[in-house]
C-alpha cells in the first residue's frame, strides 16, 4: 500500500479545496426545503461550484471500475437511501432527512465533505440518528494524531454508534484523497483500537461514517449507484477531509457556515 504524504504546497492546496466543498454545502442548505427536488439542488450546486468557484465537480461522469459514469454532479441520499443517491425528480417533503455528499476539484485537487440537512422538522428518530452520526465522525477525528492507528478511529466511531442501538455500514469507508478522489488508505468505520496502519504527518482522507438506525445491511439499486438500507431504516452520513499535522489534525473541509464540533 503506497500513501502519498502531502507537501506543504500540496496541503494549501487541498486547504483551498476543502473550504470550497464545506462553501458549497454552505450555499445550498438553504435552499433544501419542501417541494424542491433533488435533481434543483444539483443544479444550484454545478452551477456554484463551476460559475462562482471555478472549480470542477468530481462526481460528474465519476465512473470506478464497474460503474457507469456518475451522471449528476452531487449525490443526495435521502431517508433510508445509505450513499450515492443521484439528484433527479424526487420532491423532497417535510420530514425527510437528507444527505448531500460534494466533491470539487480546484488546481487539480479534491476537496470532499458531506452533510445531513432537515427538510422541515425531522422525526425525533431521524434526530438522534443524525446527531449521534455527527458524534461518530467527530470522535473519528479526534483519534486522528501521529503514531495513532487507522483501527482507533474505526473502534471509536462503531462503539459510539453502538451503544445507541445503531449499525455501522461496512461496505463503504473514507479514502485517502488528493490529486486523486480516491486515494489509500482506506478508513473503516469499524474496528479494533491498535490495529492497521499508523497514521503519520502529511496524509490525507476523509472520515465518513454510515450510521443505521436498524440493521447494517444494504442493497444497491438497479441504477447501479443508490445504496439503501435493506430493512428500509433511516440513514445518516457526515463527512470531513482531515489532515494529519505533527500535533494531531487539520479538518480540511471546515467552512463559516459548518456545525460546531461535537462536543461528545
Amino acid at each position: 500500500m503506497t500513501i502519498h504524504l502531502k507537501s506543504a504546497e500540496e496541503i494549501e492546496r487541498m486547504r483551498i479545496a476543502g473550504l470550497l466543498a464545506g462553501e458549497l454545502l454552505d450555499y445550498i442548505g438553504p435552499h433544501v426545503r419542501p417541494g424542491i427536488t433533488t435533481g434543483e439542488l444539483d443544479r444550484l450546486c454545478h452551477d456554484y461550484i463551476v460559475n462562482e468557484q471555478k472549480a470542477v465537480p468530481a462526481p460528474l461522469n465519476y465512473a470506478p471500475p464497474g460503474y457507469k459514469p456518475f451522471p449528476k454532479s452531487i449525490c443526495t441520499s435521502v431517508n433510508h437511501q445509505v450513499c450515492h443517491g443521484i439528484p433527479g425528480e424526487r420532491l423532497l417533503k417535510a420530514g425527510d432527512i437528507l444527505n448531500i455528499d460534494v466533491t470539487v476539484i480546484k488546481d487539480g485537487y479534491h476537496g470532499d465533505s458531506s452533510r445531513m440537512f432537515y427538510v422541515g422538522e425531522p422525526s425525533i428518530q431521524a434526530r438522534r440518528l443524525c446527531d449521534a452520526t455527527y458524534e461518530c465522525m467527530w470522535l473519528g477525528i479526534r483519534a486522528v494524531r501521529p503514531g495513532a492507528f487507522l483501527g482507533d478511529v474505526g473502534a471509536v466511531i462503531q462503539r459510539h454508534a453502538e451503544s445507541h442501538g445503531y449499525s455501522v455500514v461496512r461496505e463503504f469507508c473514507g479514502h485517502g484523497i488528493g490529486r486523486n478522489f480516491h486515494e489509500e488508505p482506506q478508513v473503516l468505520h469499524y474496528g479494533r483500537a491498535g490495529t492497521g496502519m499508523r497514521l503519520q504527518p502529511g496524509m490525507t482522507f476523509t472520515i465518513e461514517p454510515m450510521i443505521n438506525a436498524g440493521r447494517p445491511a444494504i442493497r444497491e439499486l438497479a441504477d447501479g449507484w443508490t445504496i439503501v438500507t435493506k430493512d428500509h431504516s433511516l440513514s445518516a452520513q457526515w463527512e470531513h477531509t482531515i489532515l494529519v499535522t505533527e500535533a494531531g489534525y487539520e479538518v480540511l473541509t471546515l467552512s463559516a457556515g459548518a456545525p460546531p464540533p461535537a462536543t461528545q
